[in-house]
């Protein structure tokens, strides 16, 4: 065929493509089968592939939507949570035992649970309105994601329009995922084209569904699973199974495999019969998710830090394989702690080819005996992390290894600090603090990792090379960047694989988080034993960076004052963790960098769970015995209303809720002139009665 007959066949294709994604896309209503719409397709690519030139703003460039560029963050109107995991079966009981405690339910009473496979893929909201798709989002953070509509829409299993029996707004959650054949066909096609095969099917999943180029995403064969939802004004029934029916009903792909239980037996006979099928199933699965199944109740029960009360992950067991260790490498993080990583003789462990593994610390390699040169055994604890269980053979001429003393990073010692009693911290830490190189760049690194300041194109390969080459000292010097490579004879740009573009990017990202959540701004401080939930916290008692700089620095001033009081008073902040918050903000290198990042950055208040709520921004405390509602059920209850929840009274409280049997608590309220309210007097302030 000369390039005169292919340029006119490619032009009729390309018409009658583009008039088939119209109707599809637009319309839905497709003129034709998928497999002949593929065969066009096919085809169109192949002239592509003979005569490159006719691919420049062809129609495979534009299947449903024109590529889009950086993808658009979305904030979720409900957050996307993630699930707390089980991997015995003892806990499923507790799982209905702590539900049952927290509603205040007999130990016999029964709870309907659902239970269906945790697919492996990527966590997906579609959003519905006027029963029209109109937005698909990535989980994300949980609170914001990406905007991947255009690559959603091509996506046979996914109904762009609903029933009329749907109702007028609703956002489905489900996974996208592959299946093991679409995953082996897929990386045969890549290996044949010259191409890096991927991974695993989630990988594939997940960077299919990233592609900026729709085209990509519309040659992988992805599916859906819809089983959750997020804002949702009138759901179609009141259980879980219900609505996950309903979204059958509504041409909306479920899986099959989903049960409605009455009993732990029930839930765990479900449990091992799916994991028996496991390597039977055309997709990768990790586990058996149980959701209680009335919804009132799951809104009774709510959530605890990222996840919901009423579900839960339980994981298979994890799986085995044997190699050999070839090393020991001591990794040293950001508050100094000494890590120790197995670098291992590469093998596959349930799909994925796994080279390092984590050994947790010296006494567990004392205790395991593991040696370099031995053979051993590699298991993935959860499907996810990998880890050493056990010696399978002894390396010949194989030594016990001598976990080092002295940090390999600085040189500096390295000790494990005396928790009391006599006993040893399990982990040895670096004594260098920030004279160690290792620890500023780790430190750098969580910075500006997703869950912290999230800045996109400064990734740990980057935060290395830019603190290795003097651009990047502190978290400060992120953010002047940008007037400094200003100034520079050695732009940014004209480094290697960079350039205007990807300088440009960076340079935007960073910007763009000049203002950020004050939990996340506390949680990028790095201060040890702050994880987000603790950083959450703080921020919601505290609304504004310079107000908990100022009352940490008064306690830190003095053993006993108000602001310590009040610091050590706060329901989930114990002894240790206020300890450490108080620490950082003595440091005079700490405030130093805190005060520099004020000047650049923005933190913003968090907003309240209620805005209209008689206790939003007020600081409650419970105590005695509550009779129509649990003590956790009454915090959660307080917490959406926007009140904080304090573990004891203080000047700063303004309200205790006291029970019958009330003590120490009734009394310190009295001192502190703190009003007092029974819990009849609580349902009637809120409007609950």
């Amino acid at each position: 065929m000369s390039r005169k007959e292919a340029a006119e066949e490619h032009a009729r294709l390309a018409a009658e493509i583009a008039a088939h994604d119209i109707a599809y896309h637009q319309e839905d209503a497709p003129k034709i089968s998928d497999a002949d719409y593929d065969k066009l397709r096919l085809r169109l690519l192949e002239l592509e592939k003979q005569y490159p030139t006719l691919a420049k703003n062809s129609v495979s460039q534009k299947v449903g939507a024109a590529p889009s560029g950086k993808f658009a963050k979305v904030k979720h109107a409900v957050p996307m949570l993630s699930l707390a995991n089980a991997f015995a079966d003892e806990e499923v009981g507790e799982f209905l035992a702590r539900m049952k405690r927290f509603l205040g339910m007999a130990e016999s009473a029964e709870l309907a649970v659902t239970a269906e496979p945790k697919i492996d893929g990527l966590s997906m909201s579609l959003r519905y309105e006027h029963r029209k798709l109109v937005q698909a989002a990535t989980r994300g953070d949980g609170a914001e994601g990406e905007n991947v509509t255009a690559n959603i829409l091509t996506i046979k299993d996914i109904p762009h329009t609903l029933p009329a029996s749907a109702p007028e707004l609703i956002e489905v959650r489900g996974e996208v995922y592959m299946s093991n054949a679409d995953f082996r066909a897929l990386n045969e096609r890549l290996a044949a084209e010259g191409e890096k095969p991927l991974a695993n099917p989630r990988n594939g999943a997940a960077g299919s569904l990233r592609q900026q180029d729709v085209s990509v995403t519309a040659s992988r064969p992805l599916k859906f699973f819809a089983y959750a939802w997020g804002e949702a004004p009138h759901l179609p029934a009141d259980t879980q199974w219900g609505v996950v029916q309903a979204f059958k009903a509504w041409g909306l792909p479920v899986n099959p495999l989903m049960v409605l239980c009455k009993s732990d037996e029930e839930l765990l006979a479900h449990y091992h019969k799916i994991e028996a099928m496991r390597a039977e199933l055309p997709y990768d699965i990790d586990g058996v998710v149980y959701k209680l199944n009335d919804l009132a109740l799951q809104q009774r029960l709510g959530f605890v830090s990222r996840s919901p009360r009423w579900a839960i992950a339980h994981k298979f067991s994890a799986e085995q394989a044997t190699t050999v260790l070839e090393a020991i490498d001591i990794q040293v993080g950001r508050t100094g702690a000494l890590t120790p990583v197995a670098r291992l003789k590469p093998v596959t462990v349930g799909g994925v080819v796994v080279s390092n593994a984590t050994l947790h610390n010296e006494d567990e390699i004392a205790r395991k005996d593991v040696r370099v040169g031995d053979t051993v055994i590699i298991q993935r604890a959860g499907d996810v992390i990998p880890q050493i269980v056990g010696v399978a053979h002894r390396g010949e001429g194989a030594v016990p290894y001598q976990f080092p003393h002295v940090c390999p990073a600085c040189g500096s010692h390295a000790e494990r600090e005396d928790r009391g009693g006599g006993k040893a911290d399990a982990v040895r830490r670096c004594a260098g603090g920030l004279i160690c190189p290792a620890q500023r760049v780790e430190r750098l690194k969580h910075f500006a990792s997703r869950n912290a300041f999230d800045i996109e194109g400064l990734g740990d390969k980057i935060v290395h090379e830019f603190y290795e080459e003097g651009l990047i000292a502190a978290p400060q010097d992120i953010f002047t960047l940008q007037a400094r490579d200003a100034r520079s004879t050695k732009k940014l740009a004209t480094r290697e694989g960079w350039g205007e573009s990807s300088v440009a990017n960076l340079f935007a990202a960073i910007e763009a988080r000049r203002e950020i959540a004050l939990d996340r701004f506390i949680f990028a401080l790095g201060i040890r034993h702050i994880g987000e939930t603790t950083a959450r916290v703080l921020a919601r008692h505290y609304h504004s960076a310079e107000h908990l700089r100022d009352q940490m620095k008064l306690a830190a001033a003095t053993p006993e004052n108000d602001a310590r009081h009040e610091l050590g008073a706060i329901d989930g902040i114990g002894d240790i963790v206020a300890e450490a918050v108080i620490e950082f903000f003595d440091e005079p290198h700490n405030l130093e960098i805190y005060d520099a990042l004020l000047a650049q950055v923005r933190p913003q208040a968090l907003e309240a769970v209620a805005t209209s709520s008689p206790v939003v921004g007020k600081t409650v405390v419970f105590t005695g015995a509550l009779e129509r509602m649990t003590r956790e059920e009454a915090k959660a209850m307080a917490e959406r209303l926007g009140a904080k929840v304090a573990g004891s009274v203080s000047k700063k409280t303004d309200l205790l809720v006291a029970g019958p049997g009330a003590g120490s608590k009734l009394k310190d309220a009295e001192k502190h002139g703190v009003k007092v309210i029974d819990e009849a007097g609580w349902f009637e302030l809120v409007g609950q009665q």
